[in-house]
């Protein structure tokens, strides 16, 4: 688009939105303002400005203001030139490859687009805007908060869902910057809208300008960064602080799968022998299937929560037979799947397979709270999904598994569950409402536990020589299926121990009283006395249930849970 009669002037001053006070030629002129933006920025005393008089001789301003040189770079600052130079650009075939026809103004829903594009292929509504805030080469929309521009974001979206294609165009009235992104200060809403119009199908654009004192002609694309300031921040600190894992940036679903499962309840340092040593034996999904159940257990032993390995090993054959050995990618299908919950699902559909799906945990959930001072219940399930609700409103297209696990790092090591937040070492302590407000330490909120209810058990080692007897838990309960140390409900006397060794059939020689011990499941306490009592011959027990094995077949072949760890260093080492 081309002015005729510019000429230059000093800006003075700006007595409203309107007018502008400018010297030209050494007389003060009141003109006209054709942006009635902010453009604190642009307007200050002394920058040249370019003008174009007006050939009607009745306007009471004689100029518009239509461009400002700040610093050696012309900005083109008339609202009018975006519109008139994109409808020039489409109109010219520099955005469709095809012939179209280009309508200005069209109504739609409650809207009126800028531009409405049509040919045999196409029905594409433009809705242009233009750019004039920059800062460092970076350009940001809008300057002041705009319900208007929302309004037409969520029109664009409808038009999408209704099978129009929907442009937002940015234009840039300058050359020479980096990239685009939102004002997230000035007006988060919009851009929250902004990324939501992007992930609906909304083609978000931005194109700089070629622009001269009497021109201005739209000419390259420039990149659009559409990420919030605090996502930016963190994902720029999982970068560099990120910790080596053995599962991950591998995109390896099954080994996100599997790490996932086992650090559900242990610490990342705890897992990683057993991760490895469990990917070593079994390194695919194909290989976990065919497993033999009690090599699976042992592989598992130490880690606690049988049921889960148990799960994952249902879940693999349905993957060889339903999915041909794949893992599926889709997060409802993997919530089909045995033991898999959302939180998991969310996990592998984001880091292996670049799905923006949330995956929330307690970490992340701790961050949430205190980022945004939320006081509500973290336990309740109507919680948790808000809190994914909102995170995957603002997850990066591009990286969200990163983005999940950079949440899950910055819980696990910064924004730490117990002793003191790292506040200062936090990527988001300028974003972070808690620590603005000193109410770190009283969140997250979580209702009280229900009580863990008390067992007292006696545990009795029974040995003879190197063998020592264990028998096999029943398929159902507590501990299915594997093996334990013999134990029974209550405390007993020595002498009540040595009375029920001897009804199963055996012949105490001595008995040695071991020191007490406790473990803690999710809802029950065994807090354990326990004897060794050496027997004449274990060959004589009248229980067919009981195994006598010594340390290195029981190391080898039997899973003994870690609820008997005070007492399996009791069994003798070898044969003697």
């Amino acid at each position: 688009m081309r002015y005729k009669n510019t000429v230059r002037g000093i800006f003075k001053d700006r007595p409203n939105r309107f007018i502008a006070h400018v010297e030209i030629d050494g007389e003060i002129e009141t003109v006209h303002v054709k942006n009635t933006g902010r453009c604190r920025e642009l307007l200050v005393p002394g920058v040249e400005v370019i003008l174009e008089k007006s050939d009607d001789p009745s306007r009471k301003t004689k100029y518009d203001l239509i461009c400002v040189n700040k610093e050696g770079r012309l900005i083109n600052m008339d609202s009018q030139a975006p519109n008139k130079a994109a409808e020039e650009w489409v109109a010219a075939g520099k955005f469709f490859t095809e012939k179209v026809t280009v309508q200005r103004e069209k109504n739609y829903g409650n809207s009126r687009f800028d531009l409405y594009v049509e040919s045999s292929a196409r029905r594409a509504f433009i809705e242009v805007k233009g750019v004039t805030l920059e800062e460092k080469n970076i350009v940001r929309f809008p300057d002041a908060p705009t319900i208007r521009g929302v309004k037409h974001l969520e029109e664009l979206i409808k038009a999408v869902s209704d099978g129009y294609e929907a442009y937002l165009l940015l234009v840039i009235q300058m050359k020479d910057v980096k990239y685009f992104a939102p004002n997230w200060g000035t007006h988060p809403e919009f851009g929250d809208t902004l990324r939501r119009a992007a992930k609906a199908g909304v083609h978000i654009l931005a194109y700089d300008c070629a622009v001269k004192e009497d021109t201005m002609e739209i000419c390259d694309p420039v990149p659009v960064d559409l990420e919030r300031p605090e996502v930016s921040a963190l994902l720029k600190w999982y970068d560099a602080n990120k910790r080596s894992l053995p599962w991950r940036d591998q995109n390896n679903a099954y080994y996100t799968w599997v790490s996932e499962i086992m650090l559900q309840q242990t610490r990342v340092e705890a897992v990683k022998p057993y991760f490895q040593r469990f990917i070593q034996e079994l390194p695919d999904v194909a290989a976990l299937a065919a497993a033999p159940e009690d090599r699976l257990v042992k592989l598992w032993e130490g880690l606690g929560y049988y049921s889960r390995v148990r799960n994952m090993q249902k879940a693999a054959i349905s993957v060889m037979e339903d999915y041909g050995g794949r893992i599926p990618e889709d997060f409802e299908t993997l919530l089909s799947l045995k033991g898999i919950g959302r939180y998991t699902a969310g996990a592998i559909s984001s880091i292996a397979y670049g799905k923006c799906v949330p995956a929330v945990d307690g970490n992340v959930l701790r961050v949430y709270a205190r980022l945004t001072e939320n006081r509500e219940d973290i336990m309740k399930q109507s919680v948790r999904k808000s809190v994914e609700d909102s995170l995957k409103e603002i997850m990066p297209l591009d990286r969200p598994g990163d983005f999940n696990q950079a949440l899950m790092e910055l819980g696990a090591v910064v924004c730490v569950p117990n002793g003191k937040a790292k506040c200062e070492e936090c990527p988001l302590k300028e974003f972070c409402l808690a620590r603005k407000h000193g109410t770190v330490e009283e969140l997250p909120v979580k209702a009280p536990k229900k009580a863990r209810k008390i067992e007292n058990r006696t545990v009795l080692v029974i040995q003879d020589g190197a063998a020592t007897a264990i028998r096999r838990r029943p398929p159902e309960g507590l501990l299915a299926g594997l093996y334990e140390i013999p134990n029974v409900e209550g405390y007993l006397t020595r002498k009540a121990a040595l009375k029920l060794v001897e009804d199963m059939g055996l012949e105490p020689l001595r008995i040695e009283k071991l020191p007490d011990a406790k473990h803690i499941f999710s809802h029950i306490e065994w807090r354990m006395h326990a004897y060794r009592i050496a027997v004449s011959s274990l060959e004589k027990a009248e229980h067919a249930d009981f195994l006598f094995a010594d340390k290195k077949e029981t190391d080898r072949k039997y899973t003994i849970p870690s609820a008997f760890s005070a007492y399996t260093k009791y069994m003798k080492e070898e044969n003697p």
